[in-house]
C-alpha cells in the first residue's frame, strides 16, 4: 500500500508542477526583469506629460498594454533566435531551446500578447499609443531581429529605436499626441542603448562570436568597442541636458549631472582599462540603474 501511495503521491505532484513549470515558462519568455525597465520609462513618461500625476486606472492599463506588447515582441524574438540561443550560455536554457516550449506554441503565445496589447491600449488608454506600441514590435522584430541583428554591426543602433518606444506610448496615452517632450525622452533611451548594450557585448564576446552575431567587438575588436562606448556616453550625457533647455526644472538639471557624471567617468576607465571585462560589467550595471533613476527624476521633477 505504501507503494502504491506514494505513486500517487509522485503523480500528482508531477500533474500539479507541470501547469506550474508551463506558467513559469511563459513568463520567462516575456523577459521581465527587461519589460521592468520599459515600464519604467513608459510610466515616468506619463508624469512627464501630464506635468503631474496621471489617472491612476490609465497608468495601470497602460502598463498591462505595454508589458503584454514588449512580453509578445521577446517571445517572438526567442522563436526566431533559438539558433543563436542555443550556443550562447546566457541564453542556452531558454524554455525553447530547452524544449519545454515548442517554437509553434510560442510563436502562437506571442502573437497573442501582441494582438491584446494593442486592444487594451487602443479601448482603455487611446489608439495613438496602441499604434506606437505596435511600431515598437515591428522595429524589434522585424527591423532588429529578423534583419539587423545577424547583418550589421550597426544592429543595437539603428534596433534600438524599438526600445526607445515605450516614453512614446506613455506619452501618447496621457495626450493622445506626440509633442516635442516626447521626442526628447525617446532621445534619451535611444542614445543610451548603444553605451548600454556594447558593455554588455564586451562581456559577452565570446558567445556573440561563437554565435555568429557581428558585434561591434567581434567584428572591429575590444578597443574600437571600448571608444564607441565612451563617444556614444558623451553625446548621451548631453541629450540628456536638452529636456531642461526645453523647460525642464532645476530638479531635473541637477538629477542629470549626479548621474551622468558617473556614468562618463565608468566609460572613460573603461577607455583606458585594457582588460575590458571588469569595467564592462560595471557600465553595464550602472546602465541599467542610471536609466531607470533618470526618469524617475523626471516624473518628480513634473510633479513638482
Amino acid at each position: 500500500m505504501d507503494g502504491i501511495g506514494d505513486a500517487v503521491s509522485t503523480a500528482t505532484a508531477g500533474a500539479v508542477a507541470r501547469p506550474t513549470g508551463i506558467v513559469r515558462d511563459l513568463v520567462t519568455l516575456t523577459k521581465p526583469r527587461i519589460i521592468s525597465l520599459l515600464l519604467v520609462t513608459t510610466v515616468c513618461a506619463m508624469f512627464a506629460a501630464e506635468q503631474g500625476v496621471p489617472n491612476g486606472w490609465l497608468v495601470l492599463w497602460t502598463v498591462v498594454g505595454g508589458y503584454l506588447s514588449a512580453g509578445g515582441s521577446n517571445t517572438i524574438n526567442q522563436v526566431v533566435d533559438r539558433d543563436i540561443d542555443a550556443v550562447m550560455g546566457r541564453t542556452d536554457r531558454r524554455p525553447i531551446v530547452a524544449g519545454r516550449i515548442s517554437p509553434v506554441a510560442a510563436l502562437a503565445y506571442g502573437i497573442a500578447l501582441v494582438v491584446v496589447s494593442v486592444l487594451v491600449l487602443g479601448f482603455l488608454a487611446t489608439w495613438l499609443a496602441a499604434a506606437l506600441s505596435l511600431v515598437g514590435v515591428v522595429l524589434y522584430v522585424g527591423l532588429y531581429t529578423l534583419w539587423l541583428k545577424r547583418t550589421t554591426i550597426h544592429n543595437i543602433v539603428i534596433g534600438g529605436a524599438a526600445g526607445a518606444i515605450p516614453p512614446l506610448v506613455g506619452w501618447a496615452a496621457v495626450t493622445g499626441d506626440i509633442t516635442f517632450g516626447a521626442v526628447l525622452l525617446f532621445a534619451i533611451v535611444f542614445v543610451w542603448t548603444p553605451p548600454h548594450f556594447w558593455a554588455l557585448a564586451l562581456m559577452l564576446r565570446k558567445d556573440y562570436s561563437q554565435a555568429g552575431v557581428p558585434m561591434l567587438p567581434v567584428v572591429y575588436g575590444e578597443h574600437a568597442t571600448r571608444v564607441q562606448v565612451l563617444l556614444w556616453t558623451i553625446v548621451m550625457l548631453g541629450t540628456t541636458l536638452l529636456p531642461y533647455a526645453a523647460g525642464a526644472g532645476v530638479v531635473y538639471l541637477v538629477g542629470a549631472l549626479v548621474l551622468g557624471l558617473p556614468f562618463l567617468g565608468m566609460a572613460v576607465m573603461l577607455w583606458r582599462d585594457d582588460r575590458s571585462r571588469p569595467w564592462a560589467a560595471i557600465t553595464f550595471h550602472y546602465s541599467l540603474l542610471y536609466l531607470a533613476l533618470l526618469f524617475v527624476v523626471i516624473a518628480v521633477d513634473a510633479a513638482l
